[in-house]
């Protein structure tokens, strides 16, 4: 068995069926073993058959119309996947908090380079580790950057970030 885990877009509490329990629950009826969830913002952690990341995503993510009703960009990295980007993150010593805001955003496809945002922006993109978005976004020059929106109109919306802190969260999860 292989462990992964599906990063879902767009899943906050506040809607029943984008619950943990909700989410766990879809992937469960698909057959996968093992299902659990980290904190309420769309991380699922199961274990499967080894299969293609990208095809376990494209499944799950059909799955959400039909047996919940909406719909939601999915991502799946195995634990393997997880383990290697987070250990070749390029944020160094620089902390991560209010003021210094770190994301890491996974396409659903590939991206092949990474772009600049504008000087006035105060966000910063560091690169592209594992086909993840790596980003900081300096939180004390003019408050909370556009970071997201420029993410989407430069590369796509088929997307999701999550905190390195997160991904931390995530990668113990998973064991």
């Amino acid at each position: 068995m292989t462990t992964y885990v599906a990063l879902i877009r767009g899943i906050g509490p506040g809607d029943p069926r984008k619950s943990n329990e909700s989410l766990r629950g879809v992937l469960e009826s698909l057959g996968y073993d093992a299902v659990r969830s980290v904190i309420s913002s769309g991380n699922v952690v199961f274990e499967s058959d080894p299969d293609d990341p990208d095809a376990i995503g494209d499944r799950i993510e059909a799955a959400w119309p039909e047996l919940r009703g909406f719909t939601a960009t999915t991502i799946v990295r195995s634990r393997e996947q997880l383990e290697s980007l987070i250990s070749h993150l390029p944020f160094g010593d620089l902390p991560h908090g209010r003021e210094s805001y770190q994301l890491v955003t996974f396409f659903k496809h590939p991206v092949a380079t990474h772009a600049d945002p504008p000087a006035d922006m105060a966000l910063k993109v560091l690169g592209l580790v594992d086909g993840a978005l790596c980003t900081v976004s300096d939180t004390t020059v003019t408050g909370t950057p556009d970071a997201m929106g420029w993410i989407q109109r430069t590369y796509t919306k088929e997307l999701t970030s999550r905190t390195p802190l997160t991904l931390e969260r995530i990668l113990k999860k998973m064991g």
